[in-house]
């Protein structure tokens, strides 16, 4: 976690030392590395080579601006938008594509306020990422249970991720009668895949960038 904005870039990011267009999102026509640089500026940190850029961009498409601030590190560079798309268009490049095609589903499912359908494909992404690891079981139950046996699973993970399951079969087999899944329940759900997908996948990511700096040092 980066205790100032100089460690902006250092340890994590993507490779490389500039910012790469095709990365950002126009948050207002939704187009994607279409942008033309309208202002740049730069702070250089006191006593060292290290920047930090500030560059206003334009969209081709539409015309709309956006404020980017990176800056880069030994070989890696990291950015944050302003604005940024409120409806998600792309999951993290470490995250397998079929894991990421259920996350965005239920992103989306959630900002269009569609919860049944969030939880879901939620619990299509988070089945899909058990299996992924190795799960063994005839069903979700017995996949969980199984991650959780082998320590893959942390206890409290295992706890959420039958929460999702129970919730998901609920919405994907309803009873006649049954209510509709509460928005709260599809965004505390949701949540809940965000931080198992960063512990499986983003997590050991970084990890390894991190060893492979350390190797070329």
């Amino acid at each position: 976690m980066n205790t100032s904005w100089w460690d902006l870039g250092e340890g994590s990011g993507y490779q490389g030392n500039e910012l790469e267009l095709y990365r950002i999102t126009c948050p207002f026509c939704l187009e994607t590395g279409n942008f033309a640089l309208a202002f740049h500026a730069e702070k250089k940190k006191p006593n060292g080579s290290k920047k930090l850029n500030f560059d206003t961009l334009e969209c081709g498409n539409c015309k709309g601006y956006v404020m980017c601030f990176w800056s880069a590190g030994d070989g890696l560079y990291f950015y944050h938008v302003l604005p940024w798309p409120i409806r998600v268009e792309k999951y993290p490049e470490e995250w397998p594509s079929n894991v990421g095609r259920y996350w965005l589903q239920a992103k989306r499912s959630l900002t269009d306020g569609n919860w049944d359908a969030a939880v879901v494909m939620a619990r299509s992404a988070l089945q899909v990422a058990l299996r992924d690891q190795k799960a063994q079981g005839e069903n979700l139950k017995q996949e969980i249970a199984d991650l959780a046996g082998k320590g893959i699973l942390p206890p409290i993970m295992r706890e959420w991720s039958d929460h999702v399951r129970e919730l998901g079969n609920d919405s994907a087999h309803p009873r006649p009668d049954q209510p509709p899944t509460d928005s709260r329940d599809a965004k505390d759900i949701n949540e809940f895949l965000d931080f198992l997908l960063e512990y499986l996948y983003s997590l050991p990511h970084q990890i390894e960038e991190a060893r492979k700096r350390v190797g070329k040092a």
